[in-house]
């Protein structure tokens, strides 16, 4: 065992200990429309996958993966105060930006609560969140590999869905790369970036996506749509119609200019 997986479950374990009592077992986006379009509320204790559409919605995929895992963990206790885990592969660190603390409070979330292990490959990620989703503690896990790695088959998300089941831990499979395969996931989402609203004093506005919902085994799946996160009730909001595109000045936001949805910040 290495002594980055043994810290993991030492962690696992301190969490496991403080667990609360009870479990609600599905949570819904919070955007009226969205919600009434996909027949029913999303499962907690299940996988749900996020891909990007293109490499240049990498990072709109992962904020909407986060937004997903807010109201996941908000679904299981008040606030959504428990921690959310994410394993991401080191190579994605590399290729799209590391995570950093002023992105999440753009998502109204606090980095305090944000466990994050780095896994050199994709078959540690996996043993990783193998380990993390028994811990019932845990508002969420996210796994993020890279790549169409071989280890991640349908064996491997059958695994993840059977684990989550068991504790009732939400796992958000996030495809920065990659094509659509076999999986056991419930629902399978692709998201790109989208202009924000324009706000007063060119204020940068609230993250929006566009978002395509591919599959979904207990509801209405070949659906899309136009949402925005709301930092302050951590839920979306139905937009019906997009805003203008703005060509940017290069290093200046302007007000239709898309807000940038996740945390990420270069590293070369």
């Amino acid at each position: 065992m290495t002594p980055a997986v043994s810290a993991l479950r030492g962690v696992l374990a301190g969490l496991e200990a403080e667990r609360l009592p009870g479990n609600t077992q599905f949570f819904h986006l919070g955007a009226p429309g969205a919600d009434g379009a996909l027949g029913g509320p999303l499962a907690c204790g299940a996988l749900h996958e996020v891909f990007a559409a293109a490499a240049g919605d990498m990072a709109a995929a992962a904020g909407f993966t986060l937004a997903l895992a807010q109201r996941a963990s908000s679904a299981r206790s008040a606030g959504g105060a428990r921690p959310l885990l994410w394993v991401r592969q080191e190579t994605v660190d590399t290729e799209a930006g590391r995570l950093a603390a002023t992105g999440l409070h753009t998502l109204g979330i606090d980095p305090a609560r944000l466990l994050l292990v780095r896994a050199p490959g994709a078959e540690a990620a996996l043993r990783a969140a193998d380990d993390a989703v028994r811990c019932s503690a845990l508002g969420a896990v996210i796994l993020e590999p890279w790549g169409e790695p071989k280890a991640l088959d349908l064996t491997a998300t059958r695994r993840l869905s059977l684990r989550a089941g068991d504790s009732g831990v939400t796992v958000l499979l996030l495809r920065p790369t990659g094509r659509p395969g076999p999986s056991a996931g419930v629902t399978r989402w692709q998201v790109r970036g989208a202009p924000s609203r324009p706000l007063a004093g060119d204020a940068p506005g609230a993250p929006s996506f566009l978002v395509e919902l591919l599959r979904h085994r207990a509801g209405h799946a070949g659906v899309s749509w136009h949402l925005e996160w709301d930092r302050e009730t951590c839920s979306f909001r139905d937009i019906v119609a997009l805003p203008r595109f703005v060509v940017s000045v290069p290093g200046r936001r302007t007000a239709g200019e898309a807000a940038t949805p996740l945390p990420f910040r270069r590293t070369g």
